[in-house]
């Protein structure tokens, strides 16, 4: 017993020594990544961006000194929006916020009735509690409480016709986490205006349905053992995915393997989005392969917490984005196509 007990010591002493070795590895990565980031990448971002050598240092994950700012970048600003103009829409916020506390009164005066905006405002308050609960940062009174109820209230105001869905408190909490406040604002507006995005806050189920037929071909032709497992229970990606979507990733995955996989999203765009499902299956399929309806949809809406950066990359890593020589956006488009077709086909006007 004691030389079994010795034994036990010295392979937990090892896996220690190895563990704190990878560790400083990893430090001394990000340290070097962090200087070329800051004095090459950023101050030549537009020539360098799209480069080789970017791109293969972006997947390796961004230096979290950095990351708000390259994700800024990388986002852009389409819609043009200036911290003034979120003080505007804040300002909009509070006065909204009096008003619905003294009299629930006030006139239509955007299109969306009032009992719809107080909803959601009020659904605000509720679910920032909700975000990242192991974080005093977002609680009442933690320091970033604030803050996120007031970016969301602001997007309610910037956006009467989307308002707060839940989900979306997920994703300002990490835009929050990494940069400035009103910096966070403009990301987080900029970033539901993506096309995926606006199309799962909307609700826009046609829409959705196109996402999930493109990411059916891509899950058949990589992993088809369990593409047909799936389908022998009915099992349909809008049971798993929404949830991976509406928060990209960030309720469902460990915080800081969260923010590796935004980098990367980032970088590539909705498609990445898709590609992490994928990971995500392939990592977990001989479990899913053994397991019946009720229980892969417990276990892909609560995840294993002990799930790592390196597996689940190299799992990612393995899915190849190409149905014969069609890309994701090519397979996308020619769903769009068939499904516009068979709508014109189905249409008894047209047959007539």
């Amino acid at each position: 017993m004691v030389a079994e007990a010795k034994k036990r010591e010295i392979k937990e002493a090892h896996k220690r020594k190895r563990i704190m070795k990878e560790r400083f590895k990893q430090e001394e990565n990000i340290a070097s990544a962090m200087v070329i980031w800051i004095n090459e990448i950023l101050p030549n971002w537009e020539v360098m961006h799209s480069t080789r050598r970017v791109r293969e240092l972006w997947w390796q994950g961004l230096p979290p000194s950095v990351r708000g700012k390259v994700w800024s970048l990388a986002v852009g600003n389409e819609l043009n929006i200036t911290p003034e103009l979120y003080e505007i829409f804040l300002s909009r916020a509070k006065e909204r916020w009096k008003s619905f506390s003294e009299t629930s009164s006030e006139n239509d005066t955007e299109g969306v009735s009032v009992a719809d905006r107080e909803a959601s405002l009020e659904l605000i308050k509720l679910d920032i509690s909700r975000t990242f609960p192991s974080l005093y940062i977002f609680q009442k009174g933690g320091p970033y409480h604030d803050v996120l109820h007031s970016i969301l209230g602001a997007y309610t105001c910037y956006r009467p016709d989307v308002g707060y869905v839940q989900g979306m408190s997920f994703i300002a909490a990490v835009l929050i986490l990494n940069l400035e406040e009103a910096d966070a604002f403009i990301a987080f507006a900029n970033l539901l205006n993506k096309p995926c995005q606006l199309a799962f806050f909307r609700v826009d189920h046609s829409m959705m349905l196109k996402y999930f037929a493109t990411f059916e071909v891509f899950f058949e032709e990589n992993l088809s053992k369990l593409f047909l497992h799936f389908k022998s229970y009915s099992l349909t990606p809008d049971i798993y995915l929404i949830d991976w979507i509406f928060t990209l990733y960030s309720r469902s995955l460990p915080l800081d393997l969260a923010c590796r996989v935004w980098d990367v999203f980032c970088r590539d765009g909705e498609e990445f989005l898709f590609r992490t499902g994928l990971g995500i299956l392939r990592l977990y399929e001989d479990i899913l392969l053994q397991m019946d309806f009720i229980h892969i949809a417990q276990f892909l809406t609560k995840l294993p917490e002990d799930i790592t950066s390196e597996k689940l990359f190299s799992c990612i890593a393995a899915i190849q984005m190409q149905n014969s020589t069609k890309k994701w956006t090519q397979v996308f488009a020619s769903v769009m196509k068939d499904i516009k077709e068979g709508d014109k086909n189905s249409s008894p006007a047209l047959k007539s």
